[in-house]
């Protein structure tokens, strides 16, 4: 049974995310790590989730540590001191989704192997602990302070004027009180708790980030920043307004840190292989991401969705302190100069939701129609990228839930045109 993603294991509570498996993957952890941190987001169901997870490892003989509502960096950064961490999430999927993800105490995602091995504990469960085995549960204080304590020595203080919108996430209160500390004016959106998620949806699109476009504007504003559900990712909006890409703040911070090299998804851009002189490329999935940093020793890496991970201080993604350097940086420069002084080529993406039941057929049919087309090259490391002379489509499934996502990235207009048509045509005729 492969029950992890890209990013753990998520589902729809009461359909295939369930208390029986949340148990069940509580007891295959505690029997495999006997202390363990445990977070959550601001999840309607996250209380009950963590529940059925400490029911499952303390019944494995291991002790929790509950660090209550935080945000997966957060989490990440605190279990350094324990075996491994779990955090209830569902990152930026909708509200009535939930899951976990697993961490190292370096931060990084549990790899292949270790989910592998979760996965076949709870399709094998071990016997219950005698009563006298049993772990026990401890609450767990101060891994925001010390999360906050890490980004002010590593991160210039700044006097920008920053617009937060926490969408009522996990980095409602991290986040800024981060900026405040390193010296921002801070103006805080959607910074109270809210598993309903009234204002926006959890994943920051630009589309959902109109009240944030306008109040940094109406603010005058040197940046606007945007986190998801768990506060992983970070998103930006310029002092003028404009939504800033994924893969335009992967080449921001690349430029401003300096970095000779970094790790990024075959989704990201090729505005890095035109600024960085090394660019390794891996699976989309900031798992893949932090296993290629660590394989490589490169400085940083990133993904388009709004991911980034500095390994100087964790291999975890982390944007409450992706947002405390953007604010750094735009106390520098006004982020607008910064941002057009970068290549730029036309992009788009796009996501098509599908049945379930239909994603090997599915595969099987983009697979043959990737491989009839005339490209220069295509590369199959993770869904399909086909690369022509002056642009590359790339066709995956989406590892966290079921959608086909596509990106298609031109050097002018017209070829973007031209190769979206190509895609569209693909995608229409495997859903019909």
């Amino acid at each position: 049974m492969q029950l992890f993603g890209s990013s753990g294991i998520r589902g729809i509570v009461g359909e295939s995310f369930t208390i029986e498996l949340a148990r069940g993957i509580g007891e295959a952890v505690g029997s495999m790590y006997q202390h363990i941190v445990l977070g959550r987001d601001t999840r309607t169901t996250g209380p009950m989730m963590m529940h059925a997870i400490i029911c499952g490892a303390n019944s494995a003989g291991a002790s929790v540590y509950d660090a209550g509502m935080i945000s997966t960096p957060t989490l990440a950064r605190a279990t350094s001191g324990f075996d491994c961490g779990i955090m209830v999430t569902a990152s930026h999927n909708p509200a009535q989704y939930n899951g976990i993800k697993l961490c190292n105490p370096d931060g990084s995602a549990f790899n292949t192997e270790q989910t592998k091995s979760v996965e076949e504990r709870i399709d094998s469960p071990l016997p219950a602990k005698n009563w006298t085995d049993v772990g026990r549960v401890f609450t767990f204080e101060g891994a925001e302070k010390a999360h906050i304590e890490a980004i002010l020595d590593d991160v210039d203080n700044s006097e920008a004027s920053v617009v937060v919108d926490c969408g009522c996430g996990a980095a409602f209160r991290i986040s800024p009180l981060a900026l405040r500390e390193l010296g921002c004016s801070v103006l805080s959106l959607n910074a109270q708790p809210d598993g309903h998620f009234p204002a926006r949806t959890p994943e920051p699109t630009e589309d959902a980030l109109n009240d944030l476009k306008a109040a940094v504007i109406k603010r005058g504003a040197d940046v606007g920043i945007a986190h998801d559900g768990d506060g992983d990712r970070m998103v930006a909006i310029d002092d003028r307004g404009r939504f800033v890409s994924g893969d335009r703040l992967i080449a921001l911070f690349a430029s401003a840190m300096n970095v000779k090299g970094l790790v990024a998804p075959v989704d990201a851009s090729m505005i890095l292989d035109e600024m960085i002189s090394k660019v390794e490329r891996c699976r989309v999935g900031d798992i893949y991401v932090a296993e290629m940093l660590k394989q490589s020793g490169l400085e940083f890496g990133g993904e388009p969705s709004g991911t980034y991970i500095f390994p100087r201080q964790t291999y975890c993604p982390d944007g409450v302190l992706a947002g405390a350097m953007i604010a750094s940086i735009a106390d520098e420069q006004p982020l607008s100069e910064r941002l057009d002084a970068l290549p730029s080529f036309p992009s788009s993406r796009s996501s098509w939701p599908f049945r379930a039941e239909n994603r090997i057929e599915l595969s099987k049919c983009i697979e043959d129609e990737m491989n009839q087309l005339d490209c220069d090259r295509l590369l199959t490391m993770d869904g399909f990228r086909a690369e022509f002379s002056d642009g590359w489509i790339l066709v995956r499934l989406s590892g966290t839930e079921p959608k086909i996502r596509t990106t298609v990235e031109a050097r002018d207009e017209e070829e973007l045109r031209r190769l979206t048509n190509i895609v569209d045509k693909i995608i229409d005729r495997c859903l019909a």
